[in-house]
């Protein structure tokens, strides 16, 4: 996976700066994840990662940077994840297995720490806007998946014409994010299976067959 982009590291790596710098990154971000942007300090990154402190800071001058990398490097293990599924999503099978994996995936913590990128965009959207720019950038790519494999359905007679891709991806991308959050503070992680169903079932309403 491509390392993000940082205007605050040197234009150039060594091949070992690169696998420490990836090390940092996937600590942060893991730490992160669980105990939220807040909690998580510096010297657990470090000790997480193994990393000097001078190696720390030799690639993020501060949390801010390194949190703002962390949202690059959650969108694109998110994204290359959610490609994967939805790149060639030509039916409602495909959604319906779509649905099944992120459910899953969320029953491995029962539901517990919430979306990747929500969880995110919930702790920095109000404090830090280019984190939120770059969130709402990384969820609009994510809707995005979505909405072109809707509209390949209704292309191919899977949906009748008057379905609207776009509307249908942002009403699936909102019941995932809502399933996200009730299942986080329930710990369960059947209200986002009971959101996702819902969902679905709006998209089936434009079905050329039932």
């Amino acid at each position: 996976m491509a390392i993000p982009e940082s205007t605050a590291r040197p234009p150039r790596l060594t091949a070992r700066g690169a696998v420490t710098r990836e090390r940092i990154l996937n600590a942060a971000a893991d730490l992160m994840y669980v105990k939220g942007v807040g909690a998580t300090t510096l010297d657990e990154v470090r000790a997480a990662s193994g990393a000097s402190k001078s190696q720390l800071y030799r690639h993020f001058a501060d949390k801010e940077a390194l949190v703002r990398d962390v949202v690059a490097w959650q969108a694109a293990r998110l994204l290359e994840r959610e490609g994967q599924m939805l790149t060639r999503l030509n039916s409602l099978r495909g959604l319906e297995r779509w649905r099944d994996a992120l459910v899953q995936g969320d029953a491995l913590y029962n539901g517990a720490y919430g979306c990747p990128l929500g969880s995110l965009a919930g702790e920095l959207a109000d404090s830090d806007e280019q984190a939120r720019e770059a969130l709402a950038r990384h969820f609009k790519s994510w809707e995005g998946l979505l909405a072109a494999g809707l509209h390949r359905m209704r292309e191919s007679g899977v949906l009748r014409p008057d379905a609207d891709p776009d509307r249908l991806a942002t009403g699936l991308m909102a019941a995932l994010q809502g399933g996200y959050l009730l299942a986080q503070t329930a710990h369960d992680t059947e209200p986002m299976a009971v959101a996702l169903n819902m969902a679905l079932d709006h998209v089936r309403s434009f079905a050329t067959t039932h």
